[in-house]
């Protein structure tokens, strides 16, 4: 188990319900295909902002028992935990100082500065109020659907938005969304998938400074390298829709996610992760 200081930019919204979402018909079609496009971060808005007008109710208290998570939760503390400790180091080696991002754990719905977000869009890192939303429920969906099992895969989902974070603060998904805005589909795509290897390859960086601290246990690196492939693109492509089609990729070929993982990590140093080489206006 990843063990670090636990974080206390965690906001605990288990068993509270923000208001109702759309995401085009529910069902179990749905929630897989919402985990796959937006399972890693990049811009969720689109989908989080279905909710009609007008049909939002306040939030409310469910019951439930939040004692069964009390340890994944704290988990969840300490994977965040290790990353402001990372990025607060390098950032001072740099001559700056990191902005920690929040993290928000919900069931069911909440509402963030995005929009609604149900447990049915997966992690996501919202720019407007710089706060990472998870339902842990998604970590079973992690070791059931994408084959990802184990503490390190977890703590790389919550590294990788992270990596998010940083693009915001230094202004890489300003740059991106201002090209999309004038770019094809196509183009759109290419860009949000240099935007996710990035933050594969910044989670990379972290997973080296974690391994620098001694907090890096056998086979944590090979848990890491299985979500990523997991998430890739042409796998869950495969498995929903038997065929693969590259020019609609989002986040990365499972090969892709896996490399600028371990770039990140073999290099140790952020200036080996410019996924965007070569792409005018970046």
């Amino acid at each position: 188990m990843l063990k670090g200081r636990e974080s206390e930019n965690v906001e605990d919204r288990r068993g509270m319900s923000g208001g109702k979402i759309a995401l085009g018909g529910g069902g179990c079609f749905t929630i897989i295909i919402a985990l796959a496009v937006l399972l890693m971060g990049g811009d969720p808005t689109a989908y989080l902002q279905q909710s009609p007008s007008g049909n939002d109710v306040p939030a409310v208290q469910q019951q439930g028992n939040k004692a069964a998570n009390d340890e994944q939760f704290k988990a969840v503390k300490s994977f965040l935990g290790t990353t402001e400790d990372v990025w607060k180091d390098i950032f001072k080696r740099a001559g700056g100082k990191y902005r920690e991002p929040g993290l928000v754990v919900f069931s069911g719905q909440t509402r963030t500065d995005c929009g609604m977000a149900s447990s049915q869009t997966g992690p996501f890192y919202c720019p407007a109020d710089e706060k990472l939303y998870l339902d842990m429920d998604f970590f079973r969906e992690l070791k059931s659907e994408f084959k990802a099992p184990g503490d390190f895969a977890q703590a790389y989902v919550i590294a990788h938005e992270v990596g998010h974070h940083l693009q915001n603060l230094v202004g890489t998904m300003d740059k991106v969304t201002a090209l999309q805005n004038r770019a094809s589909e196509v183009q759109s795509n290419q860009l949000s998938v240099r935007l996710e290897l990035q933050a594969d390859c910044y989670s990379g960086v972290w997973a080296n400074e974690v391994k620098k601290r001694g907090l890096l246990e056998v086979n944590d690196i090979e848990e890491a390298l299985r979500a990523a492939s997991g998430v890739g693109d042409d796998k869950i492509q495969s498995r929903m829709q038997g065929y693969v089609r590259p020019e609609t990729f989002t986040h990365g070929s499972a090969k892709d996610r896996m490399s600028w993982f371990m770039k990140g990590f073999q290099a140790g140093d952020l200036r080996q992760c410019n996924t965007f080489a070569g792409v005018r206006g970046m």
